[in-house]
């Protein structure tokens, strides 16, 4: 009994390790897949030297609403269909991930997600993006005040300086709601390596760098 005991947590312990793999090359496969399709569509988003765009450009937004609505309207295309939102970058903790839309599992296990419903980068309010502790957003433990976010999409690029991070409850929502300037906030469980699934949250925001 002691024997075939063993054998079967061996068993156990490799098929363990074979997911943990699997999702490990899964992740860095689908990562790999949609920064290439989102540099395709970076490099096709730009007009090249000479070309019909630049010598004969479309006409410009007439109000900051119409500008607004246009790059929502952009935006909002680019996060359907899986299409990547855009890709969030913190050097100083060497974070690098593609954004894509949503918060559901299978969303947050390949990348982190834009929370629908809050602004897109770029907008005026708050844009949430959220992320696994044990994935993509381990680095936020290590992310400090005044260090730089930089969220790049197909309308352009967007910097954000952090002001504060804080531990919340579950239930504590309201660093969720819209806000009348430019913020950022990160969302990711806390603690960093508890172990199944952690009671608190783990916030990160910023404020948009004027260009």
């Amino acid at each position: 009994m002691l024997r075939w005991s063993g054998y079967l947590f061996f068993i156990i312990a490799i098929l363990a390790l074979s997911y943990c793999g699997f999702v490990q090359l899964d992740t860095g496969l689908y990562q790999a897949y949609q920064t290439w399709r989102f540099e395709r569509a970076l490099k096709g988003s730009k007009p090249a030297i000479g070309s019909v765009e630049q010598l004969h450009p479309s006409p410009l937004p007439t109000t900051m609403a119409e500008a607004n609505r246009a790059r929502a309207e952009s935006l909002g295309t680019a996060g359907r269909g899986g299409s990547p939102l855009g890709r969030i970058e913190i050097s100083t903790i060497g974070l690098t991930a593609m954004i894509m839309e949503g918060t559901d599992g299978r969303t947050l296990r390949r990348a982190v997600g834009h929370m629908p419903g809050t602004a897109l980068p770029g907008q005026p309010g708050n844009v949430v993006i959220t992320g696994h502790r044990d994935t993509f957003f381990r680095g936020l433990r290590k992310v400090a005040k005044n260090d730089e976010i930089t969220l790049t999409t197909l309308d352009g690029s967007y910097r954000y300086r952090v002001d504060s991070t804080e531990v919340v409850g579950p239930e504590n929502t309201e660093v969720l709601d819209n806000s009348d300037h430019a913020v950022l906030t990160l969302v990711t469980c806390y603690p960093f390596y508890f172990v199944g699934p952690a009671p608190k949250r783990f916030i990160v925001r910023a404020h948009r760098i004027p260009e």
